[in-house]
């Protein structure tokens, strides 16, 4: 069974309610025919990467920029749905989050190292100055 739900009072709260916030993926009330996601896809992406709130979110901006890419610009008389768009919207988020997440994996300690069994580094500010002076 297929769901589509959210709660504004929950968008405080990590969860699929944020997710859903985060996204811009809030109309959920005609189902498949206006929501991009469906409930167990953003559960899915928040089991996958239970540690990171930014990986998920990852994981399912890519799913929906490669999902919605194919779709055209439609006008129906003087309508036109620039339905391109938000994919390019979509992608242009993937990219600047996937740079973030990026900066943040240099910038910190390697994710696969245990705190516990980190050295203080070998050099450091100060460490020639002369102490007895």
């Amino acid at each position: 069974m297929v769901t589509y739900a959210y709660d504004p009072a929950e968008v405080s709260n990590y969860g699929k309610d944020r997710m859903r916030f985060e996204l811009g993926d809030t109309m959920v009330e005609g189902g498949a025919d206006t929501s991009a996601l469906t409930d167990e896809e953003i559960e899915a992406a928040l089991a996958a990467y239970p540690k990171s709130w930014k990986r998920a979110k990852l994981f399912l901006l890519e799913s929906l920029y490669r999902r919605f890419s194919y779709e055209v610009t439609t006008r129906t008389g003087p309508l036109t749905l620039e339905l391109q768009e938000r994919a390019k919207q979509w992608k242009k988020d993937y990219d600047d989050l996937k740079k973030e997440i990026s900066e943040e994996t240099r910038s910190g300690p390697p994710p696969c190292v245990d705190e516990r069994y980190r050295k203080p580094p070998y050099f450091y500010t100060g460490m020639q100055r002369n102490r007895r002076i």
